[in-house]
């Protein structure tokens, strides 16, 4: 199943994934599978929302992506609801932020924003606009900022 769905990943982003930094913090880190979720058509996964344990500062929180959905899976909702459910679920397991790298407008109805993560430092380029956070609890967000780096304990 893993490769199936490394497969369907691979078919959305195409290799320019390889390229970003989000992937470097996922290169050699444990995926958080009771966070991550998989939806499948007729037995093929046709969507995918990944976690994965990283540290802002030191700071554990659960970092989200990829979000992949097939091409023709589109507009039906169904990222939308990985991600509620991936978000859900890191609640669940205590964790006290979700960050992503990814389009405001998209995430944000799910709740994410730039605003939480003014202080947060991605490793590589990347536009510091598409840097979000959602905290999960009051005070989630609090003191998150500095590297953000795979987290040792993983």
């Amino acid at each position: 199943m893993e490769a199936a769905v490394t497969h369907l990943i691979d078919r959305v982003f195409g290799p320019g994934r390889f390229a970003k930094s989000s992937e470097r913090l996922r290169e050699g880190n444990m995926l958080l599978s009771d966070c991550s979720f998989v939806a499948f058509r007729d037995g093929q996964p046709v969507g995918c929302c990944r976690m994965w344990p990283v540290t802002i500062g030191g700071a554990p929180v659960a970092f989200l992506g990829p979000l992949a959905v097939d091409p023709d899976e589109r507009s039906a909702g169904l990222g939308q609801a990985l991600v509620e459910s991936a978000v859900e679920a890191a609640r669940a397991a205590g964790w006290r932020a979700v960050l992503l790298v990814g389009d405001g407008p998209y995430f944000g109805r799910v709740g994410f924003t730039n605003a939480h993560a003014a202080g947060v430092v991605m490793p590589g380029p990347v536009d510091q606009r598409r840097v979000l956070l959602l905290p999960l609890r009051q005070g989630g967000d609090e003191g998150l900022s500095g590297l953000v780096s795979i987290d040792p304990r993983a």
